[in-house]
């Protein structure tokens, strides 16, 4: 084979590796752009934004940054959100609170209570400029729990003893293994009256009500929808198409507009959530929380 013809082979050779590389690297371009679009949102017309709230009430980040992103997206005149919990971690309620707040300074946000939406679940419902609720809707349960469990006595029964070597006295307040103290009470109830009074600002915020009169509501009791409504807890007893015909009426949002779910959560929260509402409320606590933790403090209807 001549000089030549193996300068041939080698030139066709060469392009067809060039091709090669040329094709793949095409490849991959396509392929981030498809990943870069395919993480925009997929809907990109006009629509309300429908959030539920169901279960347990927990701490959330993705949760709360989804719903703060709405106050900035102008394809979302109006957000509903629908309640179906009988509350959870006063932290969770107030940083969900904060986020529907934060909607709530510049467009329309309307709540819809289900069958309960209590405690920290009315928490999030307070920044509304609207609360519907059904008749028999359980909601209200204004207040702050600290539970914790003791057994020093079944481990003296049983032959244990415990030790706690602790730079303070309070540092092991709340303890598994030995009672409260009276000094160690007094702190953890000064605990639970601060976040109380946290959660009555929050009422009294949202629903321009004097703090004295939230006071005399938050006895940790629930109303019924149809009480809360006599009382100012609530101001209409509807659902979701009442809710659509005041932000009509009201809001110059067309019924027309169409409505999505807003889904910010992993499917494992998903699904810790929907475990957590199955459960009996003081199991759930135990299992998905930290019920012996300082701040493991609690705005929940106990079922």
């Amino acid at each position: 084979m001549s000089l030549e013809t193996d300068l041939i082979v080698d030139r066709r050779r060469l392009k067809r590796r060039l091709f090669f590389w040329r094709t793949l690297a095409v490849l991959a371009i396509v392929g981030a752009v498809i990943a870069v679009v395919g993480k925009r949102p997929a809907t990109a017309k006009l629509h309300l934004a429908r959030l539920t709230i169901s279960g347990i009430i927990t701490e959330s980040r993705k949760q709360e940054e989804a719903v703060s992103a709405l106050a900035k997206d102008d394809r979302v005149p109006a957000l509903v959100v629908f309640i179906n919990s009988p509350g959870g971690s006063v932290a969770g309620g107030q940083g969900l609170h904060d986020a529907i707040a934060r909607v709530a300074a510049v467009k329309p946000v309307v709540a819809v209570m289900g069958g309960t939406a209590a405690s920290a679940g009315y928490m999030v419902a307070a920044p509304a400029s609207r609360i519907f609720a059904r008749e028999s809707t359980l909601t209200g349960s204004i207040g702050v729990l600290l539970e914790t469990a003791q057994i020093s006595n079944l481990l003296n029964t049983i032959g244990i003893s415990a030790e706690a070597i602790t730079s303070g006295p309070l540092k092991d307040q709340p303890s598994l293994t030995r009672p409260l103290t009276p000094e160690g009470r007094a702190v953890l109830k000064d605990l639970v009256m601060d976040m109380y009074e946290q959660f009555v600002a929050i009422v009294a915020s949202g629903r321009h009500m004097e703090p004295d009169k939230v006071r005399s509501l938050a006895d940790g009791r629930a109303y019924t929808g149809r009480q809360a409504l006599a009382l100012g807890l609530v101001d209409q007893i509807g659902g979701e198409p009442e809710a659509r015909e005041w932000l009509a009426s009201n809001k110059g949002v067309s019924p027309d507009v169409p409505i999505e779910d807003l889904k910010p959560r992993t499917w494992t929260e998903r699904a810790l959530n929907t475990v957590s509402g199955l459960l009996p409320a003081p199991l759930a606590r135990i299992l998905l929380s930290q019920g012996l933790r300082v701040d493991g403090a609690w705005a929940i209807w106990q079922l």
